[in-house]
């Protein structure tokens, strides 16, 4: 019986490629997050209880509606959709 000696090459992982540093982080100015009951809407608190300012954003809405040509078939099932944002 005979041995033979198999070395091997190590190879690049194919993810290393892929990897990029991590993005930098933001401290975000608020500490903890409730609803207001009265509005639903969050209510955003600093380390020291204070109010924070977040911003005001929009509100959005939307419908959709499920169309079928053949109630027999699936396949030929779709959805209407439309939305309004301000």
């Amino acid at each position: 019986m005979t041995t033979r000696d198999t070395q091997f090459t190590p190879a690049r992982p194919w993810g290393v490629g892929r990897l990029a540093p991590y993005p930098t982080t933001v401290r975000r100015p608020h500490a903890t997050v409730t609803i207001d009951p009265g509005t639903q809407t969050g209510v955003y608190r600093d380390r020291l209880g204070q109010l924070v300012e977040m911003g005001k954003h929009g509100t959005s809405s939307g419908t959709e509606t499920s169309t079928a040509t053949n109630p027999d078939s699936a396949p030929d099932q779709g959805l209407d959709q439309d939305s309004q944002q301000d």
